[in-house]
């Protein structure tokens, strides 16, 4: 008895519902890898679990994008067509000087940072015009950035066309720019720079004015621009963010391939959103973390490897990530009916 008492006031000095509450998105994922992991010893695998980390990397910087519209009450559509229009900017500037199929026969020998910005210029430019379409013009999120999805297609489909063969795969990249994915001095470099991005993006938006008028604007605009706010300057930048988050990713999509096609990026934006749902950011606005997105995706994938080593089919694996999608969204739903 006297045992049972001591082990129930250890346990009422700490909040366990509430740590429980506030850790559920970390603990599902401990708990799938553990589940998977138990079921197939194959997945814990430390080159499996580095695919996995390689795989999120680029997922990562681009929900950190998506990620801050959302908080804004906004909506992306166009990441995923960025993010493959800027791998083929970046894989065609760096393909090795040997390789037949050369886009630009004559280029010059460019250090692997060149692609990198010239991905990240293209996808901030692009992020710039939907920030401005939707701030000046008030068009809504969802329109502008569809509107954008279809047009930057067009875009990379354009790039890549050469006649009479037509749209052609980018391939033979440098060997320099590839090892991205497999070399660093700890982890791989496209750990690396996603850690560091996050942790960037983590600063804006807790350590700086942008990050809080991100929030304000997102739980309410009108009250926002009552308090001094000056709401189409903080939606323009951050759609200017996020382009260039997923010019980033791009480049980063084109050194874990090794190529890249008009087709590359298809669907990363609904995966990206659907991530972050799933880590806490709520798609009424106002509220998400940086943890939350990064945890998101890393269920998500982890989600994505264990279906495979388990064998499940692929259309299984579909209808699956489709219904924890509906079933996220509909907790966010709760949670916002349940506040008002």
């Amino acid at each position: 008895m006297q045992q049972t008492f001591k082990c129930k006031e250890l346990l009422g000095r700490y909040d366990v519902k509430g740590f429980i509450s506030k850790h559920t998105i970390l603990l599902i994922l401990l708990l799938l890898i553990v589940f998977v992991g138990f079921v197939k010893p194959n997945f814990l695998r430390l080159n499996n679990l580095t695919s996995i980390l390689i795989i999120s990397s680029v997922r990562i910087v681009i929900a950190l994008g998506a990620g801050g519209i959302l908080i804004t009450r906004g909506v992306d559509l166009s990441a995923g067509r960025v993010v493959g229009l800027t791998a083929c900017i970046a894989a065609s500037l760096i393909q090795r000087p040997d390789y037949a199929n050369r886009m630009y026969e004559n280029l010059p020998y460019f250090p692997i940072l060149i692609p990198i910005l010239a991905a990240m210029s293209v996808g901030l430019l692009i992020g710039l015009f939907n920030g401005m379409v939707i701030a000046f013009l008030s068009v809504p999120p969802f329109i502008a950035t569809l509107g954008s999805m279809v047009a930057v297609y067009g875009l990379s489909s354009i790039y890549i066309d050469r006649p009479p063969l037509g749209a052609q795969p980018i391939g033979g990249l440098r060997s320099d720019f590839t090892q991205l994915s497999f070399v660093g001095p700890v982890l791989p470099w496209l750990v690396i720079i996603a850690i560091v991005t996050a942790f960037l993006y983590w600063l804006m938006l807790n350590k700086t004015v942008f990050g809080k008028n991100l929030y304000a604007i997102g739980g309410n605009p009108d009250t926002a621009t009552v308090a001094g706010v000056n709401v189409g300057k903080n939606l323009i930048m951050v759609y200017t963010v996020a382009g260039l988050l997923y010019g980033l990713a791009g480049a980063m999509l084109a050194a874990r391939t090794g190529s890249a096609t008009n087709n590359t990026g298809s669907g990363y934006e609904l995966d990206a959103i659907a991530a972050c749902v799933i880590g806490g950011v709520s798609t009424y606005g106002g509220v998400g973390t940086i943890a939350g997105i990064v945890t998101g995706v890393m269920i998500f994938e982890v989600l994505n490897n264990g279906l495979v080593v388990l064998g499940v089919s692929t259309y299984w694996q579909q209808i699956i990530k489709g219904a924890i999608i509906i079933a996220a969204v509909a907790v966010d739903i709760r949670k916002y009916v349940a506040k008002k």
